[in-house]
């Protein structure tokens, strides 16, 4: 049963969209993914909140039921498309938005929530990018966004060592704002909301866009090396690394790993 999203206004100005795929912990698949770009791209709020469903944020991409026979062109499709869809999505939003992280953030669920313009989450979270554990070559786009975000030593140690790090260790680092107790997320993250949709549209929305452009321009690379990233990480979908990685990931068990 694919995931949805749930929206209400918890306040003047403020549309709140909870991520609900419960049986997958908040797993983003095409369902959520569309919906959030659809969204994004048409609301009229004065800020968006995006939260997920309790215990869960999202465990990432929807890839661990995908059959080994279409794995590549499935994955791929879900990584490559709908979910940079989204993404781009909340970059381009002149809207301004508020995450409130209840519960891990992993992998894709952890860049989701990255790409919105603030981070609320509640302490106890842990946040983790396993595409060392999985045998996947992360966008070069993603990167970027941890890299501006925590640094370059902390963007490596998340994703060469794919250790998880704490609610703690994420506000040390600039990956998070604020950490909340567990019962006071909500209304913590609701606060911060509440506070931007008050403030003056026109400089709220100008900030954010000259923030983008600035971030943009700094990040940008050269077509031929643009493309050979890109390249570089289709291959990694047909590999038979990413395979037994999403396998073994799937039961919880050392993959075997074999460089090809």
């Amino acid at each position: 049963m694919p995931g949805r999203l749930i929206t209400d206004v918890p306040a003047d100005g403020v549309v709140r969209v909870a991520i609900s795929n419960p049986e997958k912990r908040g797993a983003l698949d095409h369902a959520i993914l569309d919906g959030l770009a659809e969204f994004v791209t048409a609301t009229d709020a004065r800020c968006v909140l995006l939260t997920g469903e309790a215990p869960y944020f999202s465990s990432g991409y929807d890839i661990g039921d995908i059959p080994a026979d279409v794995f590549a062109v499935e994955a791929e499709k879900l990584v490559a498309h709908p979910f940079t869809s989204a993404l781009e999505a909340l970059d381009a939003s002149d809207v301004p938005t508020v995450c409130a992280i209840g519960g891990p953030a992993i992998g894709g669920g952890l860049e989701l929530a990255l790409a919105c313009d603030l981070r609320v989450a509640a302490r106890g979270t842990e946040f983790g990018m396993p595409p060392a554990k999985l045998g996947l070559v992360y966008s070069h786009t993603g990167l970027r966004r941890f890299i501006d975000a925590i640094g370059v030593p902390r963007t490596r140690e998340l994703f060469l060592v794919g250790r998880r790090v704490t609610a703690a260790t994420a506000l040390h680092w600039g990956l998070v704002n604020d950490v909340a107790e567990p019962e006071s997320l909500d209304a913590a993250a609701l606060d911060w909301a509440i506070e931007i949709a008050g403030n003056a549209p026109l400089s709220v929305r100008g900030n954010k866009r000259v923030i983008r452009e600035l971030l943009r321009s700094e990040g940008a690379l050269d077509g031929d090396t643009e493309r050979e990233l890109t390249a570089l990480r289709e291959a990694c979908f047909a590999s038979e690394d990413m395979r037994e990685g999403v396998r073994a990931f799937g039961e919880k068990r050392a993959p075997n790993w074999q460089g090809r």
